[in-house]
């Protein structure tokens, strides 16, 4: 038996764009009795909506749950309306708003003269609203417009659901289309891939096929084309595709072959359509196009602005040494100097360089040049990165207030939509962008649509480490494109050119492993051994540093799976730094076991909660009973989570070397076998290794290092530099 709770709507507490709720709903009645605590008071409910009124009695089917922060919800799975019967209730509803012109005296009257049956008489029969006195033509023709409109959303939800659709999705869906949804379906229903945030090509292809679309449909072959693009750049992240690599992959999509004729012709109507862009022989979604050909043009028109200037910038530099206590060798100077002058400047360099040190300079010149307080200061100067551990280094090195790109551009997460765009802009004059390697191609873009023309940027990162998850590579594409203004910094701070971790670093980037390095400070141990001794020498290791805060010791290695993956060291590492004990609880999640005390790795952005995908927290608290929850701290902020989403974290003694770009630790444990394969690539292996800020030991076999220092890796087809050199044709 489905619980159920009836009674009215009362209030809206939150409301997304997709018809997502949370609000107060005034329980009447329920078919459970464990709910009947519940009757005559106010209880908060969540769910999808296409709307609700307060008029309405609602029956809302679900179960009651007890969210982290919010308490005791009811959680509404699918919804029913029910029509008022009685005569009093059915004047009510008549007079509420809904129906323009129907007062309390005309609603009386129609009531009386139709009955309790008022309401379908009206939507089978609405002349029979003439025989009432005061009713005009008016009147009959918004009661029966509206009535009918009324009964037409239920009518849409239910097809949805026949076809195919979860209530979620059907409500999403027609609150999406309204009135146009079936419309959108029959004509052509992969539109709805496009149009709305977190409809997949497989969800949608799914009941497409259920619909008795057929296979080899036109619509279709267009849809999976699109999809087929957009998972490659997400899987190799490249910008664009020539049309024999996409039809290689199509006949898997479609799960049947087509003609490479009726595949051109297809290729050519998304073309007409403006859903792809073919130049010479590459094709590119149009989004991508658009994207890469805005940065091109906005960094050109930035770039071209003559220079500033300014009258004893040197001796001002000079004077914020002073202020600060440092002093900058020739190339750091020079980029100081040239974040003032120019409107458009990459600083690069590899670790030890300084490229975060000088950020402080920068904003300190920028203000004594304009002429502003601090204050003045924060609201023309703005510092980026793309996560918000680096984020925080910023705002560490500055003193100033730093935030994540999505957070600056406020980002939707139910829609995955900026608020802050084209239409939208934000009144910075300058911004201060760090880890640019992160930064992929979209989101590069949507950051240019939502600053002006003419604000300032200054991009620091290096272009040597991973570039980013999502399409394209941006920082290397801008520098080797060498049309921008760019200063590199390859002096090392006079504490660290004795680093041997930094002088591997920079081997590596070469593409050596030199053996002398090894074993001849502290600062880099090398241990030789087969895959099999690995995990062994490892622990060794590890169990010198269980009294290391958790910030500052890190493993890091390449794959999740295999022998000595990230999985398996978790389960192994756990044992020394949290080993079981009477006082703490634990709670098998999966194949893992939780405990408190675990270190663990957040996966998904949670912005409502202050907690960002990448951030390291300490299990606080588990509570298994009566319902299950695990507390993290993450710094001074407490997260409570649920079954619902125990997903959104994993174990973190070892984590993967792309969650912990933009992060630095004192001491690094790295493995390095071959039987990592195709992981071990040059870009990789660089960007572990400049983790390490002290400490750096690596395990495993020196040929499986060469081999990574060897190996390129295939390089992203993007066209940003070509654009750049070549122009846009």
């Amino acid at each position: 038996m489905e619980t159920y709770i009836k009674g009215n709507y009362k209030k809206t507490i939150y409301q997304s764009t997709s018809g997502y709720y949370i609000g107060l709903f005034k329980v009447q009645d329920t078919n459970d009795d464990t709910f009947s605590k519940y009757i005559g008071r106010m209880i908060p409910f969540t769910g999808y909506f296409h709307e609700l009124n307060e008029m309405d009695t609602y029956l809302f089917y679900g179960k009651m749950i007890n969210h982290p922060k919010y308490g005791e919800q009811f959680q509404v799975e699918r919804y029913e309306r029910t029509k008022p019967e009685e005569k009093d209730a059915i004047v009510d509803f008549l007079t509420s708003g809904l129906f323009k012109g129907i007062g309390e005296k005309k609603a009386q009257a129609i009531v009386s003269v139709l009955g309790k049956d008022t309401l379908q008489i009206i939507l089978e029969n609405p002349d029979n609203l003439i025989l009432i006195p005061g009713i005009t033509k008016k009147n009959i023709d918004t009661l029966h417009h509206k009535l009918k409109e009324y009964e037409a959303s239920y009518e849409v939800i239910l097809y949805l659901g026949d076809i195919g659709f979860s209530t979620k999705d059907a409500m999403i869906v027609y609150n999406f289309y309204k009135e146009r949804t079936k419309k959108i379906i029959e004509e052509n229903i992969y539109q709805i891939v496009r149009d709305i945030y977190g409809m997949s090509f497989k969800k949608i292809d799914f009941v497409a096929l259920k619909m008795g679309i057929k296979k080899e449909d036109p619509i279709r072959i267009q849809a999976s084309i699109l999809y087929i693009m957009e998972e490659l750049s997400n899987l190799y992240g490249h910008s664009f595709y020539q049309k024999e690599e996409i039809f290689f992959v199509l006949p898997r999509v479609l799960q049947t072959e087509i003609t490479e004729e009726t595949y051109e012709e297809i290729l050519v109507q998304l073309e007409k359509n403006m859903q792809i862009i073919k130049k010479d022989t590459n094709y590119y979604l149009k989004e991508m196009y658009e994207a890469e050909t805005l940065i091109v043009k906005r960094l050109r028109l930035l770039a071209s602005n003559p220079d500033r200037k300014e009258k004893q910038l040197d001796i001002k530099i000079q004077e914020i040494e002073s202020f600060l206590e440092i002093q900058y060798n020739k190339e750091q100077h020079q980029a100081i100097k040239e974040s003032f002058m120019k409107d458009f400047l990459i600083i690069t360099g590899g670790p030890g360089t300084g490229k975060t040190t000088i950020m402080k300079a920068i904003c300190e010149l920028y203000r004594i040049g304009n002429r502003l307080s601090y204050e003045e200061l924060e609201q023309k100067l703005v510092l980026l990165a793309p996560t918000g551990r680096a984020a925080k280094r910023m705002k560490e090195a500055t003193s100033l207030p730093a935030y994540t790109i999505h957070r600056f551009l406020k980002w939707q997460k139910e829609t995955n939509k900026f608020q802050v765009n084209e239409y939208n802009k934000s009144k910075a004059e300058f911004i201060i962008l760090d880890e640019v390697s992160m930064i992929d191609t979209y989101l590069m873009a949507s950051l240019l649509k939502g600053i002006s023309a003419n604000c300032k940027i200054v991009m620091v990162g290096d272009d040597h480490q991973l570039p980013s998850v999502g399409p394209g590579q941006m920082l290397k594409d801008l520098i080797d494109s060498k049309k921008l203004a760019v200063v590199e910094l390859k002096e090392l701070y006079r504490q660290q050119k004795d680093s041997n971790i930094l002088s591997l670093a920079y081997d590596v980037r070469e593409g050596e492993v030199k053996e002398e390095v090894f074993n001849q400070e502290e600062d880099l141990t090398f241990i030789e051994c087969n895959s099999r001794d690995v995990m062994s020498n490892l622990m060794e290791i590890a169990r010198t540093y269980k009294d290391l805060s958790y910030k500052k010791f890190q493993i890091l290695a390449p794959m999740y799976k295999t022998l000595n993956g990230i999985d398996e060291i978790n389960k192994q590492v756990q044992m020394i730094f949290n080993p079981k004990e009477e006082t703490k609880k634990e709670m098998q999640v999966g194949e893992v076991l939780f405990r408190e005390g675990d270190k663990v790795i957040q996966l998904l952005n949670m912005p409502d909660e202050n907690v960002y995908n990448g951030d390291i927290g300490i299990i606080e608290k588990i509570i298994s009973a009566p319902k299950k929850e695990i507390h993290i701290r993450f710094d001074q902020n407490i997260v409570k989570y649920t079954p619902t989403n125990f997903n959104y974290f994993r174990l973190a003694y070892a984590i993967s070397i792309h969650k912990a770009q933009g992060s630095e630790f004192d001491v690094v444990i790295l493995p390095c076998v071959r039987g990592y394969s195709k992981m071990l690539y040059r870009k990789l292996i660089y960007t572990a290794i400049t983790r390490s800020k002290k400490q750096l030991y690596i395990i495993g076999e020196k040929a499986a290092l060469k081999l990574a220092a060897k190996n390129l890796s295939t390089d992203r087809k993007t066209t940003i530099k070509e654009f750049l050199v070549n122009g846009i044709k």
